[in-house]
């Protein structure tokens, strides 16, 4: 788990034509506060399809080879369904740093999705500061973010379910 901002983290982030331009602004912006911004792609603006970046990124989550990564397209909502595919993936699509720091508080969002038709330049900037410098609440969240990955034997099912 990822609770604060780590400089040196290695940080995928991947985006199809309609992030490509916002994802090179927040890769830049990653390597500067120290991070290791691993780009996935795309690599220009030219039309692509978004699971070819999604699935990348999500797989090196799912399989801890990475704590988290950033995916950008047009509303969000594409990669997100894509990501949020794999086992022990939580993407969350935010459009303010708000839903950012709640996304990491009580859902601990290992993955930020941004609309980038949909948000600034300043304000992606500051939903991803929100996003790598909000730690996860754990307590009664913590109890929640386990249900997400469902357990079908009512034998082993958490708490409550």
């Amino acid at each position: 788990m990822v609770d604060v901002a780590r400089p040196g983290e290695r940080i995928p982030i991947a985006s199809d034509h309609a992030g490509y331009a916002l994802k090179e602004r927040l890769r830049a912006a990653l390597a500067a506060m120290g991070y290791q911004a691993e780009d996935i792609g795309t690599h220009g603006p030219a039309s692509t399809d978004y699971p070819d970046y999604a699935h990348p990124l999500a797989q090196q989550v799912a399989d801890g080879t990475v704590a988290r990564g950033v995916l950008l397209c047009g509303t969000g909502l594409g990669m997100s369904y894509v990501a949020n595919r794999y086992p022990g993936v939580r993407a969350a699509v935010a459009w303010s740093p708000e839903v950012a720091a709640l996304a990491r508080q009580h859902n601990d969002a290992n993955v930020l999705v941004l609309p980038a038709r949909f948000v600034s330049d300043e304000d992606a900037l500051a939903i991803l500061h929100a996003w790598l410098d909000t730690p996860f609440e754990g307590g009664r969240h913590e109890r929640r973010v386990h249900k997400i990955e469902r357990d079908d034997d009512p034998a082993t099912a958490p708490e409550g379910t």
